[in-house]
């Protein structure tokens, strides 16, 4: 049987150990580029992120900002949640939400919420017929 576990990532080469994976989500991304704007959304947003590792391998990772605002109240926003591809199907998205969840309940906050990209289909069942997520809005967006 598979030894599962969720750490936090808090240190550069943790990151960098981290950066195959995320950069399945996060294709616009070099390795520079996504170390600064980790260590800068840490410093700034409060970022956590979290890996899976199974048998010592990292396979999945979440990225999440505990905020408070005036619609949700205390709430997690959760950034990033992406499975290596040749690993995903096998419950460890769901182990990594899960375990969001209950990070978010035991430190106080009420809810969690988080933005898909159209295109991701298959995500959007997961979280709403597997995860019981409900669709509460459009996120837009503006380059400037």
């Amino acid at each position: 049987m598979s030894e599962i576990s969720v750490i936090e990532l808090t240190e550069a080469d943790e990151f960098r150990a981290a950066f195959p994976v995320m950069r399945q989500l996060r294709t616009h991304l070099d390795e520079g580029t996504y170390l600064e704007l980790v260590n800068e959304a840490i410093e700034v947003n409060g970022y956590r992120m979290f890996g899976l590792i199974v048998d010592d391998y990292l396979l999945a990772v979440t990225g999440f900002i505990p905020m408070t605002n005036l619609y949700d109240g205390r709430s997690i926003w959760i950034c990033d949640l992406v499975t290596d591809q040749q690993e995903r199907s096998k419950g460890y998205g769901e182990i990594l939400l899960q375990f969001v969840q209950e990070w978010a309940s035991d430190n106080g906050y009420e809810k969690i919420a988080l933005s898909s990209g159209l295109q991701r289909t298959q995500s959007h069942r997961f979280y709403v017929e597997h995860m019981d997520y409900e669709r509460a809005s459009f996120v837009f967006k503006k380059d400037l």
